[in-house]
């Protein structure tokens, strides 16, 4: 299902015009985790619109990112070793993709006791308080752009759309980690000390899903299914969730790189809950297969969210002039023509 209040004729991701490029250089993003499931596309849109993009991550993934690489282990990487890298590349922007220690795997994110707690917390409020401290003291300040994520909010009102201006409070030791992440930031963007803003996305789908998130685990079920010419079989519970491809996501981060918007936090969703059976429903459409083996769960499904998730997208639109442009259907028809997951 589209945004009902997106135009029924949208253009694609790659028919969108690119933004203006000011000034003599070619501007510089730096990408961390830009081989992941969001970096990949975050990298790809940075491109196209004119940036050199430079990935970071511990490994170099020249099919997936054809871009210059630096390998470098970010769970401890000193914010001098960022501040040299950053300044190294001339960065005007740097995105953190990351998600650190496979936090959207909920097999040991939400609920795997003190030590994965801590190992979540460090990880990303760690990393996000070591690249405030290598900002801050840079020569040349870069943007940074912060992906978080509509968890952070915690469970929320069903009915009622998640607004930035909720009081977060997350139940799970995922979503707790990752607000204090985009507190770390937001706190020292809103004190002057660097230029940061924070995009707190909903469910992602799209080509090359992670494949700790249900999209992801949903692919290679299909895939099998498809092998075998037999209808899947898949249990989905009654919970209402909202989506957005990463390509859209993409696009929020480059115009966040480039609005004068520093010290906000943006919801970057659809505005449109869909339950789950719609969501697998049209996974199966794009598949070519039946709805058959498709079963409701009467008891409650393990996941990081609650039960109704929909984002409430206008700040985003008023402020960056982002709106979502991929449709749910496409959204997941590509990720099927993709045909893998993100590792």
């Amino acid at each position: 299902m589209q945004n009902p209040s997106s135009p029924p004729t949208a253009p694609g991701p790659d028919e969108r015009p690119p933004a203006e490029v000011t000034g003599d250089d070619t501007p510089t993003v730096v990408v961390l985790g830009g081989t992941g499931c969001i970096g990949r596309h975050v990298c790809a849109t940075f491109a196209r619109h004119g940036y050199r993009v430079v990935t970071v991550a511990r490994r170099p993934a020249p099919r997936v990112t054809p871009h210059p690489h630096r390998s470098l282990d970010l769970s401890t990487a000193r914010p001098a070793v960022l501040r040299a890298l950053f300044a190294d590349a001339r960065a005007d922007a740097v995105v953190n993709a990351t998600d650190m220690a496979g936090a959207t795997d909920t097999t040991g994110a939400a609920d795997g006791g003190e030590a994965r707690a801590a190992e979540l917390l460090d990880a990303n409020e760690g990393l996000a308080r070591r690249l405030v401290d290598a900002l801050s003291g840079a020569e040349r300040a870069p943007r940074l752009v912060h992906i978080g994520t509509i968890h952070e909010y915690g469970p929320g009102d069903s009915g009622v759309p998640l607004h930035e201006d909720v009081e977060p409070a997350p139940v799970n030791a995922y979503a707790r980690a990752k607000l204090a992440g985009s507190r770390t930031v937001l706190d020292a963007a809103r004190s002057g000390a660097v230029s940061a803003v924070v995009l707190r996305v909903v469910n992602t789908c799209g080509p090359y899903p992670t494949p700790a998130g249900f999209a992801g685990k949903l692919l290679p079920t299909l895939r099998a299914a498809a092998a075998a010419g037999e209808p899947p079989t898949i249990t989905v519970g009654g919970a209402m969730r909202d989506w957005i491809d990463v390509r859209d996501i993409a696009e929020a981060a480059v115009l966040a790189a480039r609005r004068p918007v520093s010290g906000h936090a943006f919801n970057i969703g659809s505005g449109v809950c869909v339950s789950m059976r719609e969501l697998v429903g049209h996974a199966l459409t794009a598949a070519g297969l039946p709805d058959s083996g498709v079963r409701e769960s009467t008891g409650q499904l393990r996941g990081l969210g609650a039960d109704w998730i929909q984002a409430d997208i206008g700040r985003a639109r008023a402020l960056l002039g982002w709106s979502p442009l991929v449709p749910l259907e496409q959204s997941l028809r590509d990720m099927w023509d993709a045909g893998e997951t993100s590792r």
